[in-house]
Order: structure tokens, then C-alpha cells, then sequence
């Protein structure tokens, strides 16, 4: 009746989503009067294990073998596919991460066990599983289970809060060993880079993100801009000056809108919706965004929406808990000072 979590790594660092997984797992491991029961590869595991066990997990299985010092799904995959089928748990949880649902997904596969994916609810109701997931862009909630002996299941980043750290809780450790060697590996992992960020999107708990309406900035294009597009250059002006001085002083991550990914305001990492990142923070600051169905399904979970925009008639003011209709170049400085002054910083 155990119930298994796999905390995803990189460099020797756990990542935070993951301790949101074992949360949930924790719920589940209450209802079947079980445990948890973390599953540790690569780097650090060892360390990264005792950190599981102040959040929560009771047991580790850690493998830091060099053929799965690096996360590669070949290996990856073997390892936990080995341990489901010898251990038979009831649930393997981990975060919804691109490489938690690519491992879970692949080790479902190989042990014909269920998946559900990108939960944000998770219960037992006589005694099987009952997930509630998005759907259609997040404007309706379905809820799945599963009847396999092992399900697997990947949550939505944010929809469990991480528990709180007992920094004198410990965790019994094994030790396993993968069954491949680096030659039986056909994927050569080169090198990594740091993706160069204020606040990842996906862990922010507050987010102010720009749109099209950024392009609106009242300012002139300087003369020795040459013959750059007068729209590019204002609106890049707009996030740089005018959105991240709020972000900065509420601590927040920049996102955007596809329209101004697309139009080469901001960088792609920076975007929001259905073709980028899904997020669910605290508090969603919505500034020159018509809020398109694609970008509602990125950012519809957030649990209060903030729409600034010219337009009284824009989608976005639908989903917004407060809205207001004016110049968001007039809207945010404001803004801005006034939460300057209160916070004082």
C-alpha cells in the first residue's frame, strides 16, 4: 500500500515543485493509512533524500550510480520501472514538470499501469483513486481514476502547498543500483545551461505579465535607434521600465502573453498560455492583455487576477477579481509608487 514520489533534481538541487508532489502524496498515504516512500536518482541523492524526509517521506530509495548522474530517460526510466515492479506501489506521484509527466508517462507505458496527468485535486474514494484535472483551457474540472494496482499521477505545479520542514525528522535510506551501464545508454548528456531568469514562471507566487497594449508606450523612439520598428522598441521599453519596477518591488516574475512573445517584445521563456508556461500563482497582474482563450488556459488557475487595459470590453476582465480600465502607462507607475510606499522598499 505504498505510495512512491519522485523528486526531480538537477545539479544536486531538488526542485521546489517537487516537494508540492510529495504533499500530495502525503494526502494519499493518510487516506490508505500508508507512507511515502521519495525516489532519489543522480547527483547529491543522498542529501537530496534527507531533505525528503524533513518534508515528509518516511522511506528513500537513492541510486546515484553514474549512469543516472544526469537525468536521461533510458535510465531514468529502467530504475523506476524496476522498483514498480517489484515493489508494486499504489501510487507513483511527481511533479508535472516536462521531465516528471516524460518519466512517468514512459514508466506507465512499460509497466501498463494508468496515468493521469496534471492533477490539482487528489482523493481516495472507496478505496480508488478519484484525480480532478483541467480541461478545455481550464474552463471545466474532470475528474479521472484508475482501476491498474499502480497509478501513476502527475500534479499541476502550486495546486498542493509544499509542507512545512521538520528539520529533525530523518528517513531510512536504501541504496539500489541501476541495471544499465553508460554503454547500454544510446542519449549522451553534453551539457546543461541555466536558463537566465529573475523568478522561474512556473514557482511564482506572483506574477506581472505584459501584452500586445504594450506596444501603446507614449514615449519617442531616441534617434539613434536607427530604423528599428518604433512598436518593438516601445513596448520592450515599457517591460523593462515600466513592468519590472513592479515586479521588482513585489518580488514577481515578468511573464507575457503570446502575442508579445510572438511580436518580439520578450523573450519566449517569458510567456504564459497554452503554448507556454502554466502557471498558477497567488496573484496574476494582467497589463495590456486582451486575454485571448490561449492565454486564459496558461493562467486561469491563478488565485486572484489582477486585468489592467484600456479596453472595458476585453476578455480578460471575465476571469479578473479586480480590474481597472485605463493606460496601463499611467495605471502602473501608480500603482507601482503607492506599493513602493506601503511595502516600503
Amino acid at each position: 500500500m505504498s505510495v512512491y514520489v519522485w523528486i526531480e533534481s538537477y545539479a544536486g538541487r531538488a526542485n521546489p515543485s517537487s516537494w508540492e508532489a510529495l504533499a500530495a502524496a502525503t494526502k494519499l498515504a493518510e487516506d490508505l493509512g500508508s507512507d511515502v516512500t521519495a525516489l532519489v536518482f543522480g547527483e547529491n541523492a543522498r542529501a537530496i533524500a534527507g531533505d525528503a524526509g524533513q518534508f515528509g517521506a518516511a522511506n528513500a530509495y537513492i541510486c546515484n550510480d553514474e549512469a543516472v548522474n544526469e537525468y536521461r530517460l533510458e535510465a531514468y526510466a529502467q530504475l523506476m520501472t524496476d522498483l514498480v515492479k517489484q515493489q508494486q506501489p499504489v501510487f507513483v506521484l511527481a511533479a508535472g514538470s516536462s521531465r516528471g509527466r516524460e518519466l512517468l508517462a514512459s514508466s506507465a507505458v512499460d509497466t501498463e499501469s494508468g496515468l493521469i496527468a496534471d492533477a490539482t485535486d487528489l482523493r481516495l474514494e472507496k478505496g480508488k483513486i478519484l484525480a480532478t484535472r483541467p480541461a478545455y483551457a481550464g474552463k471545466v474540472s474532470m475528474e479521472m481514476t484508475s482501476n491498474s494496482s499502480t497509478t501513476f499521477v502527475t500534479v499541476r505545479a502550486r495546486a498542493f502547498q509544499a509542507p512545512p520542514k521538520d528539520a529533525n525528522a530523518t528517513v531510512s535510506l536504501e541504496e539500489i543500483q541501476t541495471a544499465l551501464t553508460m554503454k547500454d545508454i544510446t542519449v549522451a548528456a553534453e551539457s546543461f545551461a541555466d536558463a537566465v531568469a529573475d523568478v522561474n514562471l512556473t514557482d511564482a507566487a506572483i506574477i506581472v505579465s505584459g501584452g500586445r497594449g504594450m506596444a501603446n508606450n507614449p514615449k519617442q523612439v531616441p534617434s539613434d535607434q536607427g530604423a528599428v520598428d518604433p512598436n518593438v522598441w516601445k513596448a520592450k521599453d515599457g517591460f523593462e521600465n515600466t513592468l519590472r519596477p513592479l515586479a521588482t518591488v513585489l518580488g514577481a516574475a515578468l511573464g507575457a502573453s503570446r502575442a508579445a512573445v510572438d511580436a518580439g517584445y520578450i523573450p519566449y521563456e517569458h510567456q504564459v498560455g497554452q503554448t507556454g508556461k502554466v502557471v498558477n500563482p497567488d496573484l496574476y497582474i494582467a497589463c495590456g492583455i486582451s486575454g485571448a482563450i490561449q492565454h486564459q488556459a496558461g493562467m486561469r488557475g491563478s488565485k486572484v487576477i489582477v486585468a489592467i487595459n484600456k479596453d472595458a470590453e476585453a476578455p480578460i476582465f471575465k476571469l479578473a477579481r479586480y480590474g481597472i480600465v485605463g493606460d496601463l502607462y499611467e495605471v502602473v507607475p501608480a500603482l507601482t509608487a503607492a506599493l513602493q510606499r506601503r511595502l516600503g522598499s
